[in-house]
């Protein structure tokens, strides 16, 4: 029986039907294979528990369901990574060269000229999950291209896109890496790094070739330092910097926590000294704070991609350690913010270059002030108090580094989670730790003058609430 009957003798009816049969095959997908794997996510606690039991775990690929991915389900297997020389993937180029675009086009609508130089903080788990759009993006931007083996996929090298064909200048790429970057892809940063040094040596003039351009520039300060030629050129060239071998992480965070700071000056010590170290093409971790610092100075734009909406810049303070940590150094370097990006490439059909300040207020309404999310949140209990504070601390930390929450949002912030006295129950009952940590944040940002006109009265409110519960606390140790 036809599923779609047409009343008008102008419309033929397989017309109407031709939706419905284009249907068929994804929904088939759907019922007989997506479903049944997703219901399959029991073998999580199954299998962890098979491996505590000296058992077999099954092996299957890493990704992202959430990229389309569907070939990683079930969950709960003994995941493997991808195959380091494939990346990045032809797919993973498409959307990089777009992340490259929408980059310049956001610059040149602001600035009407083209960025010189482009600060990029790049993590292995994404890698993997998108098989390289970061890479693809820092590739693009140089101005070059892979090229894969036809039979493996595989990149076997990669060629100079010419002037001509690229249209602009070729863009300055500083790649800050993380440490699970460093160990999981030495390949990538060997590809990465020659890509960057033949790009400044090639015969071009400069205001096309701005990678070439801060080459000589730096090549002549360290030759004046009285470097051989072969150092100074390696050196000059450096582009590629993480944690020294074995280290992880961007220095940041402890200071947060210690409230061990006074100001930017202080994220771009740390920031600098973890993560000044250089690597590529026969080099492991040399020691280039004094290069990181002289490249880092010149980066007009700080950009970090998330490759799927699963978390947000707010619920983990990598964000605010390598984003907001590069933020705030190169502000201590030359005296001003330099743009500061967000890419989104959870879409990979759709990737986009926003402003970190506009991806700040997106996840906060949609999320932190959320309160569908809230009353979610507070069914884990002790957990969920605990996940509470740690938003409102790195909420804190992406301000004190990249400066990018207004004072309206401290204040509603304060409204939620502090003086709300729903929440309040519920953090007396499950965590009132929790609620001290909110209410001494709080307080600590408008001291520090990042909340810079905070109501009176909520500010009085903040200290009667942090007294009390500081108060109760001392009672229960006693």
């Amino acid at each position: 029986p036809h599923l779609l009957i047409s009343s008008s003798p102008h419309l033929p009816i397989s017309n109407l039907q031709s939706p419905i049969s284009n249907l068929q095959s994804p929904l088939t997908f759907i019922c007989t294979t997506l479903v049944p794997l997703i219901r399959r996510n029991g073998d999580e606690i199954a299998n962890v528990l098979n491996a505590l039991n000296g058992g077999y775990v099954p092996a299957g690929p890493a990704g992202a369901p959430t990229r389309g991915m569907a070939h990683i389900l079930p969950t709960g297997r003994n995941f493997y990574a991808v195959d380091p020389q494939a990346i990045p993937s032809q797919a993973a180029w498409r959307v990089g060269q777009q992340l490259a675009d929408e980059l310049i086009a956001r610059y040149q609508d602001e600035e009407n000229d083209f960025p010189e130089s482009v600060g990029l903080s790049i993590w292995g788990t994404s890698a993997m999950r998108t098989h390289g759009d970061d890479i693809a993006q820092c590739l693009a931007l140089l101005g070059v291209r892979p090229v894969w083996q036809a039979e493996s996929r595989r990149v076997k090298t990669f060629e100079v896109i010419s002037l001509k064909e690229l249209g602009r200048p070729r863009i300055d790429v500083l790649m800050r890496i993380s440490g699970f970057f460093r160990d999981a892809f030495p390949h990538l940063i060997e590809l990465m790094d020659e890509a960057a040094h033949r790009v400044a040596l090639l015969d071009e003039p400069v205001d096309q070739n701005f990678v070439r351009k801060h080459f000589l520039q730096d090549l002549a300060g360290q030759l004046a330092a009285g470097r051989t030629d072969e150092e100074a050129i390696r050196r000059a060239s450096y582009r590629i910097f993480g944690s020294k071998p074995g280290s992880y992480g961007a220095g940041i965070l402890p200071l947060i926590h210690e409230q061990n700071w006074q100001n930017e000056a202080d994220f771009a010590e740390a920031y600098v000294n973890w993560g000044g170290y250089a690597y590529g093409q026969n080099i492991y971790g040399d020691d280039a704070r004094e290069e990181f610092k002289g490249v880092l100075g010149g980066v007009q734009i700080a950009v970090k991609n998330q490759d799927n909406r699963e978390h947000d810049i707010f619920d983990s303070d990598d964000y605010l350690q390598y984003h907001g940590g590069m933020i705030a150094t190169i502000r201590a370097l030359n005296g001003r913010n330099p743009k500061s990006y967000f890419g989104d490439n959870s879409n990979p059909e759709k990737a986009q270059v926003h402003t970190l300040q506009h991806e700040a207020h997106r996840v906060f309404r949609s999320r932190v002030v959320n309160p569908k999310w809230i009353e979610s949140i507070k069914r884990h209990g002790y957990k969920g108090a605990l996940e509470l504070a740690a938003t409102v601390d790195y909420l804190f930390g992406y301000d004190a580094t990249a400066q990018v929450v207004d004072d309206w949002m401290y204040e509603q912030t304060a409204q939620t989670y502090a003086l709300d006295p729903a929440l309040q129950e519920f953090f007396q009952q499950s965590n009132p730790w929790a609620l001290q940590s909110i209410t001494e944040r709080l307080l600590e940002a408008a001291q520090r003058g990042m909340w810079s006109e905070p109501d009176s009265e909520t500010l009085e409110k903040l200290r009667a609430i942090y007294l009390q519960v500081d108060e109760e606390l001392e009672g229960r140790d006693m």
